[in-house]
């Protein structure tokens, strides 16, 4: 088939290991793959060919992940565009729908999977009802991600409004999320 025939696929992430085999794999399931590694690259590349798929991660340089989306859905109203994160929260992920992102998942995520959640009903996909709460530690994450998401990144800002030290703050954030 003719690579040009492909529909588009913009990955966007700092990592260029994950990349290098990510964008081998998505071309291989039917996708002519454009990689990115910064916010200002992304925007260039979608700027100057909208895409009608697109692999975000939340966190890279020049720019959050959850702005590019917007930027991306302003480009090119109706594409698909999937967030792919290892620092997944509720927070990032209401964020993220509601700026109309596709779908949402967590690293690490196989090809095959990012497939299944483009070609997805995102209304179908439907959060599975927890038998026990979340632990302290759970929502101690997600409301520290909420204030940040509040403060568009801004650590310093969501340090003051928590009420802890801004190096506190940077090494919570560094940390994994807590697993439930």
């Amino acid at each position: 088939m003719d690579p040009l025939l492909l529909p588009q696929l913009l990955l966007v992430d700092d990592d260029e290991t994950l990349c290098s085999v990510l964008g081998p794999a998505l071309a291989r399931r039917g996708f002519r793959v454009a990689i990115a590694h910064d916010y200002r690259s992304a925007l260039t590349m979608a700027s100057a060919s909208p895409p009608p798929f697109a692999v975000v991660d939340l966190k890279f340089p020049g720019g959050s992940g959850l702005s590019l989306v917007q930027r991306l859905v302003e480009l090119r109203p109706g594409a698909r565009v999937l967030v792919l994160t290892g620092y997944a929260s509720i927070a990032t992920a209401i964020e993220a729908v509601k700026l109309q992102a596709h779908y949402y998942l967590t690293k690490p995520a196989n090809a095959d999977q990012i497939v299944a959640a483009l070609h997805s009903d995102p209304l179908a996909a439907a959060a599975p009802i927890r038998d026990k709460p979340l632990s302290v530690g759970r929502l101690e994450w997600e409301h520290i991600q909420r204030v940040l998401a509040g403060n568009r990144g801004n650590i310093s800002e969501t340090a003051r409004i928590l009420g802890m030290h801004r190096r506190t703050l940077q090494r919570k954030l560094s940390k994994r999320p807590v697993r439930d």
